[in-house]
């Protein structure tokens, strides 16, 4: 029988975070608050919050999976043949084309309003078949949702199906974790330019 966890209040969140944050910069010799804003920065502003806005998600979510993915570096190009900002890979970004009816090059992934477009668009469908879980739909954004909904389906990794309880993949565990605390992170940050929508 599993425990009740206690959870910190939203204002003991923000602050975890943030000291979380600054330990991290301390360690690396960049403890000031200006470098903690210049290590997590609002890049690509524009792109990302209208992205954000229009598919619905929250700003600092696709915020962090640009850094997380990229460092905010548009031209970036993985190993694996993921392309830009966000790094999707060609064969996920034709499938997103299938439910908005654009026909985009490849290429358009280089382009940041792009990158984020689709970005927030498949977030928003992995939110929505995850049940709004962002732990489980980066997880799905990082080892594929068929993957994803092999772990579900196990009842080692998840009691109910429905949310990971347990990542197997030790890469997509590491993933998850940097894709939250830098959620957490921008949060507090920026908690006034996030939720400022004008």
């Amino acid at each position: 029988m599993r425990r009740a966890v206690k959870r910190p209040g939203r204002r003991g969140r923000r602050w975890a975070a943030l000291l979380l944050a600054a330990g991290l910069l301390f360690a690396a010799g960049l403890g000031t608050y200006a470098a903690l804003r210049a290590a997590f920065p609002l890049a690509y502003r524009a792109e990302i919050e209208q992205a954000a806005d229009d598919s619905g998600i929250d700003r600092a979510l696709l915020y962090a999976v640009a850094h997380t993915e990229s460092g905010f570096d548009p031209s970036a190009v993985s190993e694996a043949g993921a392309l830009g900002l966000t790094q999707i890979t060609p064969e996920t970004f034709s499938w997103l084309q299938t439910k908005t009816g654009e026909t985009l090059p490849k290429e358009a992934l280089f382009e940041p309003d792009v990158a984020a477009k689709y970005t927030a668009v498949f977030l928003r469908l992995l939110l929505d078949e995850f049940d709004g879980d962002t732990a489980t739909a980066a997880a799905a954004y990082h080892a594929g949702r068929g993957q994803v909904n092999r772990w579900l389906a196990d009842g080692r990794y998840s009691a109910d199906g429905t949310h990971l309880d347990t990542i197997p993949s030790r890469a997509t565990a590491h993933y998850v974790r940097k894709v939250r605390r830098a959620v957490r992170i921008y949060e507090v940050l920026y908690e006034k330019e996030l939720l400022n929508h004008d």
